[in-house]
């Protein structure tokens, strides 16, 4: 079953003394894009986190953002990165001389600022690592049960575009032979007002049909669709991410139309290709979000 690259899921919990909240939110992306936002005294588990969540997911833009909902109060250290500070009073007051510009520079501005206070949760006691990870967990979780919900509904709309395209398919198998005979009956005429009642040569004749009959023939693109149709059909029942598969064989499907339609010469196949076009254009968008 294919698994949409949309999802969202929240969870929070109690960490060194405090309460921390973990959101994640996942958008579709060609290839997995993370990016990890963690408050002060919890950054030295990025790369711990970053290596988590590509175990769970594989594709997609992935935005996990921790926050202290309550910070850690008992015994908590709090730190004050002097020179930061020192930084940006002096490039504050080039920037107002620079521009001339009015007020003052308080400690109240230098003090929010980022990395200017820390707080080190638990008075520099180490992070209680398992507890931040099963608090994340339950986010994945979340995030991953609304993407495969998503992902069903996505199965069955690309199902039914498949369905569409076996359908038109057919139709265009079953008009296939009698455009053929009438251009052979087409040529066959000229040939004769041409020729003016003498006898033609049935030889060449039967050689210059065969010729077009060859120029007009779609069977080999026919089958190779069929089998798109199945290689899409066992990606979407595949447990694996089936995104990149299914993307190349919406090109391919396309490209074989492409190709009937160049062949049609009859009114009623070209407008199935028109409408097989249409339905493949729905199946690879709706293939743009899946994982």
């Amino acid at each position: 079953m294919p698994r949409s690259m949309t999802g969202y899921g929240v969870a929070d919990g109690p960490l060194n003394g405090g309460h921390v909240q973990a959101e994640l939110r996942t958008v579709n992306h060609r290839h997995l894009n993370l990016s990890v936002k963690l408050p002060a005294g919890l950054q030295e588990l990025e790369g711990d986190l970053r290596h988590r969540l590509r175990d769970r997911l594989e594709r997609g833009h992935v935005a996990l953002t921790v926050r202290w909902l309550q910070e850690p109060t008992r015994d908590a250290v709090v730190g004050v990165n002097a020179d930061r500070a020192r930084g940006l009073v002096e490039a504050l007051k080039a920037l107002q001389t620079t521009l001339d510009l009015p007020g003052y520079i308080d400690v109240g501005l230098i003090a929010r600022q980022q990395d200017v206070i820390s707080v080190t949760a638990g008075g520099g006691a180490p992070i209680d690592r398992e507890a931040l990870f099963g608090i994340v967990d339950r986010a994945v979780d979340d995030v991953v049960a609304m993407r495969d919900q998503e992902g069903a509904a996505l199965g069955a709309a690309l199902s039914g575009l498949l369905s569409a395209l076996r359908d038109a398919l057919g139709r265009i198998e079953a008009q296939a032979p009698s455009r053929l005979e009438r251009e052979r009956d087409r040529l066959r005429g000229n040939v004769q007002a041409l020729l003016n009642g003498q006898v033609a040569d049935e030889a060449r004749l039967a050689q210059e049909i065969a010729l077009l009959a060859d120029k007009l023939d779609v069977s080999e693109e026919v089958t190779r669709l069929r089998a798109h149709f199945t290689a899409c059909v066992r990606s979407l029942e595949s447990p694996e991410a089936a995104g990149r598969r299914l993307a190349f064989l919406g090109q391919e499907m396309l490209r074989e139309i492409n190709t009937i339609g160049s062949k049609a010469n009859d009114a009623t196949i070209a407008h199935e290709v028109i409408a097989m076009k249409g339905t493949v254009e729905k199946f690879r968008e709706q293939v743009e979000n899946v994982e």
